[in-house]
Order: C-alpha cells, then sequence, then structure tokens
C-alpha cells in the first residue's frame, strides 16, 4: 500500500458508516459512490438505486448535448405527455399480440395511417408492418424484391443459381444498411455516381444499370449525404418502357427514411409514392421526421402480391397465434405508441405546421451561411430539412472544414466534415440536419457562434496537413438510422 492509499477512508470504513447512516447518507458521501462503476465484471454487492442512477447520470452527463447535435437525423424531443405514455408501456411486447390486442390494433392503425398517405390502394391490400427501425425496413423491402426476382426469373428460365449474382441499383450516396443488405444476402451492388450537377440519382444515370439480373432500383427521398431526392417519378416512368420487353420487370423501392414523412405535408403534388405504378414499396424511419424517440421504422407494400408469402410466418405465441414478417421478434411496443401518439396529438395539419417550421428554420441557417460568402451550398433545404455546404477554395482559406468542426465543437455544436461519396470523394461538406427541437433563436445562436469561429481560425495559425504529426481525419460515419 502506498501512503497515498493509506490516507483513503477504507472500505470497512465506509460500510461502517453506510450500516449507520443507510438511506440517509447523501449520495457523493456513500461508499457505493467512492468506486469505480463496473467495466468488465458486476460489482459483488448491490448498489442503492438512487446511488446507482445518479453515478450513470454524472457519466453520460459528459456527453455531448442531443439537441446541439446538429448531424443526426434522429428525433431528440418529444412531448412530456408522450414520454410519460412511452415509459408506461416499456414492459409491452410488441410480438404478443394476443396478450396485448389493443396494442396491435394501434399498430395496425398506424400502418392504415401512413398508407394513406402514401396512397395505397385498399383494393390491393396492401401490407405493412412496423420495424426497429428504418434499417429494418429497408432489409425488409430489399428481401420481398429479391424473392419477388427470384420467383420471376425462374419462370423466365433464367440460371438463378449461376456465378451471375442478382444485382441492386442505388445511388452512391446510399445509406449503409443497403450495403449491409448487400453483403448478407449475397447481393452485387450497383452504384449510379453523382456528379455536381446531379447529386441525385435520375433515369438517365439510372437504366444503363438495369438487366434482368435486377431485383430492383433502390430510390432515395432523402440522399443521406445532401438530402435530395432522386427523380422517382422519372425513373419509375423509364422502368414502364423497359418493363414491356423485359423478362422479368423491375421495380422500385423507395427509401424513405427521412423524406417519406416530409413530402406528403409539404410536397403533397409530388408523385413518388404508390400513385407510381412501379413503386412496389417504401420504407421510412418513425425516429426521424416521422416525430418519435429512437427505435421504430416502417415498411410498406402496395399489394399482398408484392409481399411474397414465403416471407409471412405464422407462429404460435403464449397461445395465439399471429402472422409476423419482421426480422426482430420481442421488442417493447413504447415506441408503436409513442408513434400513434403523435399521430393522434398532430393530425394532418399538425404535422404540416411542424415540418414547415421546420424548413423555416432550415432555410434561415441557408441563407445566414450563404451571407458569410465563402460556402458552396450544395443543398439549400429545398425539399427536407437539410443544408450542405463546402469550403469555396477561391475563399483562400488556410483551414478546412475540419478546423471549423472541431472550433464549433467548443459551443457543443455537432456538425461533422466529411467527404462526398465515390465520383465526388475530393470534395469535403458539412451538413445540418435541422429537427423540430431546433428553434430560430437556437439557429441564431449557431450562425453568431459558427462566425465566432471563423474569425478565430482567419486570426490562427493554422498547421497544414502535410504536417506528418498531426493524425488524419476519420470522415463521419453515416450508419446511424
Amino acid at each position: 500500500m502506498t501512503v497515498k492509499d493509506s490516507k483513503l477512508v477504507t472500505t470497512e470504513e465506509l460500510a461502517e458508516m453506510d450500516a449507520q447512516t443507510s438511506y440517509t447518507s447523501p449520495i457523493f458521501g456513500s461508499y457505493a459512490s467512492d468506486v469505480e462503476m463496473p467495466e468488465t465484471e458486476l460489482n459483488k454487492m448491490p448498489i442503492e438505486p438512487r446511488i446507482a442512477s445518479e453515478m450513470i447520470r454524472e457519466y453520460i452527463g459528459t456527453e455531448g448535448n442531443a439537441h446541439q447535435n446538429l448531424c443526426t437525423f434522429v428525433q431528440t424531443y418529444m412531448e412530456p405527455e408522450a414520454a410519460e405514455l412511452m415509459k408506461d408501456t416499456l414492459e409491452k411486447n410488441a410480438i404478443d399480440k394476443d396478450e396485448y390486442p389493443m396494442t396491435a390494433d394501434l399498430e395496425n392503425r398506424c400502418v392504415k395511417i401512413i398508407q394513406n398517405l402514401w396512397h395505397a390502394n385498399q383494393d390491393e391490400q396492401p401490407m405493412g408492418t412496423s420495424t426497429v427501425g428504418s434499417s429494418e425496413a429497408c432489409m425488409l423491402g430489399g428481401l420481398a424484391a429479391l424473392f419477388r426476382w427470384k420467383a420471376l426469373a425462374k419462370k423466365a428460365g433464367i440460371d438463378i443459381y449461376s456465378d451471375h449474382r442478382p444485382n441492386l441499383v442505388i445511388t452512391s450516396g446510399y445509406q449503409v444498411c443497403w450495403e449491409k443488405f448487400c453483403r448478407y444476402w449475397d447481393i452485387e451492388m450497383r452504384l449510379v455516381p453523382m456528379d455536381a450537377e446531379h447529386l441525385y440519382m435520375t433515369p438517365e444515370s439510372c437504366m444503363p444499370f438495369v438487366d434482368d439480373h435486377t431485383i430492383c432500383v433502390v430510390a432515395l427521398l432523402g440522399i443521406t449525404y445532401t438530402g435530395c431526392y432522386d427523380d422517382v417519378k422519372g425513373i419509375d416512368a423509364a422502368l414502364t418502357e423497359y418493363n414491356k420487353t423485359a423478362k422479368v420487370p423491375v421495380r422500385i423501392h423507395v427509401d424513405g427514411a427521412s423524406g417519406a414523412m416530409v413530402a406528403p405535408f409539404i410536397e403533397p403534388d409530388l408523385e413518388w409514392d404508390f400513385r407510381l405504378d412501379n413503386v412496389w414499396s417504401i420504407s421510412t424511419s418513425g425516429h426521424k421526421y416521422g416525430l418519435v424517440y429512437p427505435g421504430i421504422g416502417w415498411v410498406m407494400w402496395r399489394s399482398k402480391e408484392a409481399l411474397p408469402e414465403d416471407l409471412i410466418f405464422w407462429v404460435s405465441y403464449l397461445g395465439g397465434e399471429e402472422a409476423t414478417m419482421a426480422i426482430n421478434f420481442s421488442r417493447s411496443a413504447s415506441q408503436i405508441i409513442g408513434q400513434y401518439y403523435v399521430f393522434m396529438r398532430n393530425g394532418f395539419e399538425g404535422y404540416k405546421e411542424i415540418q414547415k417550421r421546420t424548413l423555416d428554420v432550415a432555410r434561415h441557417l441557408v441563407q445566414g451561411i450563404k451571407d458569410l460568402g465563402i460556402f458552396i451550398m450544395y443543398e439549400e433545404a429545398s425539399e427536407i430539412p437539410i443544408l450542405c455546404w463546402s469550403l469555396d477554395p477561391k475563399a483562400g482559406k488556410k483551414w478546412t472544414l475540419y478546423d471549423l468542426d472541431d472550433r464549433l465543437r467548443m459551443h457543443g455544436w455537432q456538425i461533422p466534415a466529411y467527404p462526398l461519396p465515390e465520383n465526388m470523394q475530393d470534395v469535403t461538406c458539412q451538413r445540418i440536419v435541422a429537427r423540430a427541437d431546433l428553434s430560430m433563436t437556437m439557429a441564431d445562436k449557431f450562425l453568431k457562434d459558427m462566425k465566432a469561429e471563423i474569425a478565430n481560425l482567419d486570426n490562427a495559425t493554422v498547421i497544414g496537413s502535410a504536417d506528418t504529426n498531426i493524425a488524419p481525419k476519420k470522415s463521419f460515419d453515416h450508419s446511424g438510422r
């Protein structure tokens, strides 16, 4: 034992003090608060709940402020009534529809509401389900497309077991869940490159990648990097012509992780959904612009034909039998209930007001950043509340967006710099995702901080990237769904 250790209060002394004072002991005077939190194995003795919760709260309190995390799409605010309702239903298992029929009914209502928003024709018997997030929803949409292709290709005499793998066509600005899908199920991922004039997929850029082995075209309603919409209507028209002579018809899955819960309220006349004949499935995230805390996604198919029977399982669970098509099984129903609350609470006009106000804040930020005169805007919140910019080389700055990223973090703002995808990887951008809890006041605070840090960088001695003592920057990870 060192001299320093000998001056510490012993475990026995602390334990005796605890025994004498019991629950009257202050949290930071307790034995438990004087030892390290468990890292690799359980602590031997239990800890009083108020002490355990406070220690964990103190630990995670050193993280960033979620409201200032302007790089995430994920919802960071719900009304107290919604949070309380979700807390009260955490124990409900969403898969157990026999035990919790009212909860199952609320999920079915959410499915019908979303189908209605996306103009599904009930005569076609549309199908749908909740998921843990939009990544699972994308997986299910992709699996349905793969199973449909296998059945149709086999009938058309195409050898589905040859070395010529099935493929999926998608923009190079894809979200990583699609790369996972293709790797898990051995699908060739055909990437349609972006360019400065087209930061989205067009029919002209897409169709050369389509052939008899294409399981579907994935159109993004809100590209992760920039927020742009792919030209879904144009791609649909091109596929209509293609399918007239194709051995296997090619359909569209719309990955509307962000845009599918914005477009119905902001651009109701925009045709991207089940109004288009070749759109056979759509996925979205309830925890992005669906306005629910993380853990909820949705996927819809236009008809029973679009969802192969092989993907529907009838399971016996706690005395009942129900259909399930999700990849996950047991999970809390609280997010489903939270989604229904937000639907009921806001209604169509409430959603419209929230999305419109969020767009107003995003466009206010666009103008403020443009007024600085040193950036090139790649997206100006034209469709969803996302803005994206790069540093104009003509501005002659010695610093980079990675430097600005670091400086803004000192004020709590998280706005990472990252390279654009293949074909534009030499362009470094920053992106802001405006969410419902970003007020105009906070937007002005951000612009003030941004101006101040640009001035600091202009007046600083910036060490160039040629200095070998500087570690290379890690680009922003777009994996969050």
